[in-house]
């Protein structure tokens, strides 16, 4: 909501430096904050991003859609941004409902609108994902890092299967062309977070996908507060405990390695 530039950076700058001295302490390094940008100037942003890594921030908070005025993600323009994200070993992490369109995200009104608002919230970051990788940004970058949270996670399969077929069958219109098949990028550097999907865990053990996570997302509504033990079994009991562990630990610290691993329960 902050216009001025200055004004933003100076912000964003106190915000972050008071993560790292107050939050990060408090959750004995369990925590890992994003760290906050300010997007409206690009040279800003990645002065901003090389200071938080240098702090010891490893992921930084991106909106799913573009503040208002600004190139869209799969534009070249951002492309320093991208590679300083990369040196700096930054996670790019995009949370959904974050599209900045002007939105109040009641797109909807009348029967069935609260569910019709909600899922259409978890779109941006599907649309953030495809920009990044249809615009060439992670095949440019393969060592840069994604994630879509609170989105769900057996989108990423279907998404794959999508942007393939249009990258095949409608080749003559495709620009830019990758060094590998849409979904191979997607695979690779696109990690998602989910809280009560059923489908979850087959988009790893059915169809390939090993970059997804569990998360509470505590003390959200659509979050499992108060359930959380009942919503694991519900979701792992029946499932390979390899796979088990790669969503509720192993894709987490594959992202994040520098945080210790839980106490034994």
């Amino acid at each position: 909501m902050i216009k001025d530039k200055a004004l933003l950076q100076t912000a964003n700058r106190a915000q972050n430096e008071w993560k790292v001295s107050e939050i990060v302490p408090r959750s004995n390094g369990r925590l890992v904050p994003t760290a906050s940008i300010p997007l409206l100037d690009i040279d800003l942003a990645i002065s901003e991003l090389q200071h938080a890594a240098s702090i010891g921030l490893k992921a930084v908070s991106m909106p799913t859609g573009v503040p208002q005025g600004l190139p869209d993600w799969n534009r070249d323009d951002w492309e320093p941004l991208w590679a300083a994200a990369e040196e700096a070993g930054m996670v790019l992490a995009f949370h959904i409902g974050s599209d900045n369109d002007g939105s109040d995200n009641t797109k909807f009104r009348g029967p069935g609108g609260a569910v019709l608002n909600y899922v259409n919230t978890t779109y941006g970051g599907q649309y953030a994902a495809m920009k990044l990788v249809t615009g060439g940004a992670l095949d440019r970058h393969p060592n840069l890092k994604v994630l879509i949270s609170e989105g769900g996670a057996s989108w990423v399969p279907f998404i794959g299967d999508r942007m393939n077929e249009g990258y095949r069958q409608h080749g003559m219109f495709v620009r830019p062309t990758l060094s590998m098949l849409p979904k191979e990028i997607l695979y690779r550097q696109v990690y998602t977070s989910f809280q009560h999907d059923e489908t979850a865990p087959a988009a790893m053990w059915a169809m390939g996908y090993d970059k997804l996570m569990w998360g509470s997302d505590y003390p959200h509504l659509e979050g499992t507060f108060g359930h959380s033990q009942k919503t694991l079994h519900e979701l792992f009991d029946d499932v390979d405990p390899a796979v088990s562990h790669r969503i509720r630990l192993g894709a987490f610290k594959e992202l994040f390695p520098h945080v210790s691993d839980p106490p034994a329960a």
